[in-house]
């Protein structure tokens, strides 16, 4: 349907981690959506949340990430349907959270929370008339071009202007067409050091309204710096000893990346286009937006933690990040477009800010006069959890399965119903309710300390087994530099050892990468190398019996689809030049280059992920035996998403690099308990299926695997 809600997520590759809060940023937007000053995620985008006809969250109680893996294959519906997967850390209590035990599911500016009752945070209307932020807007709404700076305020606060004699030789973005109310923003932030010249360029980012990063990229600034500014700006000596980016470079791509009738966002945003040299015409600087007294400004940092309540510039951090300021910069223009200038007005920000303050010294004052301080002030009151939220605005949550509500809508413990009677109360109440939790149990038999040190042994020992490939046989006195280039071509090897035990020598490949295994088997079985017409194959166990099976289900997994491996790339090579040189493929979207998570240098390798599936097939042809800077490269369908990846490096680094196993294993026996818990995980994937397709259109349906600890 054309207003149907849809869920996009931006994460790839390495990004495949979210944390408990923006769990909670995801169903709380999706719940209460705009009108209980709810704001959209962070790290995702639901679009038409309105036309949202429910949110369903299916907790599979004692089960984690590694079920998921060990059970790959019983997962038959999950892997079908779900197309969005992410690793969730830290490990948390969600539904402890849930029903509000020791959770802090709302922003920690109270004044933006929905059932704040703190007259101190809301002014009356009769301040209201006297506040900034009303004297210059008003009280009413406006369409975007209401908030831009007029020609007349460009001048005033130093923006730089077309025809004026300062600007000689600075670039025009030639976004001349009209501005309307629907015009898109770009969220735009810049990090200078001090040079010979002035201010100049290091890093430029640009985002776009849903927040994706259209440009993140360092710049070699053309004088001697003088002050890299690092304390602020994050860049270093060494950072910029590579970069060839010049200021023209950028200059180029900015105009190439924005519309016509583009809307630019940003924080003081004019020492920003005065260092990059451009001129604008259409601009919202949220430093003027939200008025202050005797022109003053508030800060960035201040505004994202009071309006939005995100943290951004944290001191953890070397200098600040400019996608998260431009970010930052173009939700709070947003929020002031969406809620308009009374909401912002009763944010009542001086006197947040007064608190802030205030908070801060007393911080600096000896514990004895805290404690004192504390002693004369009323007992601090918990804050509402987030079921509380939910039935405060008039909607009833249902939780189903171990934990329940009551008829007064507190939590209790059910440790007798079946996960049968969850399903069969689950198909006929959730279409009742609005926003649904319902929890499947494994059993607490199923979550014995050895049980979960045996599948986690066995899950690490498969997936080595699968990493490896054996090799030979070779010559005695073969060329191993060689064999190791030739196999280096497939992927990133972790390891690579001689076999001995055999009467002719054998290698033993193990790699970083499925797919890179994977390419070798495919490509370089039969092949000849070294002088040798070799053989590759994998080891052969029991576990390893169904690979080929595990193998092509993984291809066919709906987060791989449209998704390509790439293997053979030279390291100096960078993801601008892999962008250039790949930018002729059709309907190409994301290249994610995986990097090591030690060193922070890339692997040989890189993934492209496409808009169509056909357009990925159509891409392996083009690219297997494309030559790109003197380097042969070799591709294949994708076979590992990102948290898997991720997950195998992590496995690997923990255990330590293991070589492979023995050629050939004896036979094991599944446990009884084993055998009985891949029949339960099958049980399940079956509930979740019954119960997927009973949810109407447009359900917002998640699955959590919280783990054990």
């Amino acid at each position: 349907q054309e207003k149907s809600s849809r869920l996009s997520a931006a994460l790839f590759g390495e990004d495949c981690e979210i944390s408990r809060d923006q769990l909670y940023e995801l169903l709380k937007y999706a719940a209460l959506g705009k009108c209980h000053n709810a704001t959209q995620p962070s790290w995702c985008r639901i679009y038409h949340q309105s036309q949202l006809a429910g949110v369903v969250v299916i907790v599979l109680r004692e089960m984690s990430q590694l079920h998921f893996y060990k059970f790959y294959l019983q997962f038959k519906h999950l892997r079908k349907v779900f197309r969005h997967r992410f690793t969730l850390t830290p490990p948390t209590n969600f539904l402890a959270s849930l029903c509000g035990e020791g959770a802090n599911l709302e922003p920690q500016n109270t004044a933006q929370g929905l059932t704040s009752t703190s007259n101190e945070c809301i002014p009356k209307n009769s301040d209201l008339e006297c506040d900034p932020i009303i004297r210059k807007y008003g009280g009413k709404k406006r369409g975007l071009t209401g908030y831009m700076l007029t020609l007349e305020e460009q001048k005033k606060y130093d923006y730089p202007i077309k025809g004026s004699p300062r600007c000689k030789g600075y670039i025009y973005t030639e976004c001349d067409q009209q501005r309307t109310d629907s015009s898109p923003l770009f969220g735009l932030d810049c990090e200078m050091c001090l040079t010979a010249k002035g201010n100049e360029v290091t890093r430029v980012s640009l985002v776009d309204a849903q927040g994706q990063c259209l440009l993140n990229e360092l710049v070699k600034p053309e004088s001697t710096v003088v002050n890299y500014r690092t304390r602020f700006s994050g860049i270093t000596k060494k950072m910029l000893l590579p970069v060839k980016t010049r200021l023209p470079d950028i200059q180029t791509r900015l105009k190439k990346i924005l519309p016509r009738d583009a809307v630019l966002v940003g924080h003081s945003l004019n020492g920003d286009l005065q260092a990059l040299e451009m001129i604008h015409p259409s601009v919202i600087d949220t430093s003027l937006l939200f008025a202050r007294n005797e022109g003053r400004r508030f800060k960035l940092k201040f505004l994202a933690k009071a309006v939005l309540g995100k943290e951004i510039q944290c001191e953890q951090k070397l200098g600040h990040d400019p996608a998260e300021d431009a970010r930052a910069a173009l939700e709070l223009a947003q929020f002031f477009i969406e809620q308009g200038p009374a909401k912002a007005a009763e944010l009542n920000l001086e006197m947040l800010l007064t608190a802030e303050v205030s908070q801060n010294k007393a911080a600096l004052q000896p514990q004895g006069c805290r404690v004192q301080k504390q002693l004369n002030e009323p007992p601090h009151l918990p804050t509402p959890c987030f079921l509380d939220c939910l039935q405060v605005t008039g909607q009833k949550p249902l939780l189903l399965g171990r934990q329940e509500l009551d008829s007064s809508g507190l939590c209790q413990s059910n440790l007798s119903i079946s996960n049968k009677q969850v399903l069969r109360r689950a198909l006929a109440d959730v279409p009742l309710s609005t926003f649904s939790v319902i929890q499947f149990s494994l059993g607490p038999e199923y979550t014995a300390s050895h049980l979960l040190a045996g599948l986690c042994e066995k899950v690490r020992s498969k997936l080595t087994d699968m990493l490896t490939i054996y090799a030979g046989p070779f010559e005695e006195n073969f060329c191993l530099k060689s064999v190791k280039k030739e196999f280096g071509r497939c992927g990133p090897i972790c390891s690579l050892t001689v076999v001995t035990e055999t009467h002719e020598p054998y290698v033993c490949v193990q790699y970083e990468v499925l797919e890179a295994a994977q390419l070798a088997v495919e490509s370089l079985n039969g092949a000849e190398i070294a002088g040798s017409c070799i053989k590759v194959q994998r080891p052969v166990s029991a576990a390893m019996l169904d690979c080929d099976v595990l193998i092509k289900e993984l291809e066919l997994d709906v987060e791989n689809e449209g998704v390509i491996y790439v293997a053979g790339l030279k390291k100096s090579l960078t993801e601008t030049d892999l962008q250039e040189e790949f930018s002729q493929l059709k309907d190409l979207e994301t290249l994610f280059l995986p990097k090591d998570l030690q060193s922070g240098r890339h692997r040989n390798c890189c993934f492209l992920k496409f808009q169509k599936s056909q357009s990925a097939v159509d891409a392996l042809e083009v690219i297997n035996g494309w030559t790109v800077k003197g380097s042969k490269l070799r591709s294949r369908n994708a076979l590992a998403s990102g948290h898997l990846w991720r997950w195998i490096w992590q496995m690997n680094h923990n255990t330590g690099k293991q070589g492979g196993n023995i050629l050939y294993e004896k036979m094991e026996q599944l446990s009884d308990s084993e055998q009985e818990l891949r029949k339960k995980v099958k049980k399940l994937d079956h509930h979740v299926k019954k119960l997927y397709r009973s949810l109407q259109n447009n359900t917002l349906c998640i699955i959590l695997f919280p783990g054990v600890n």
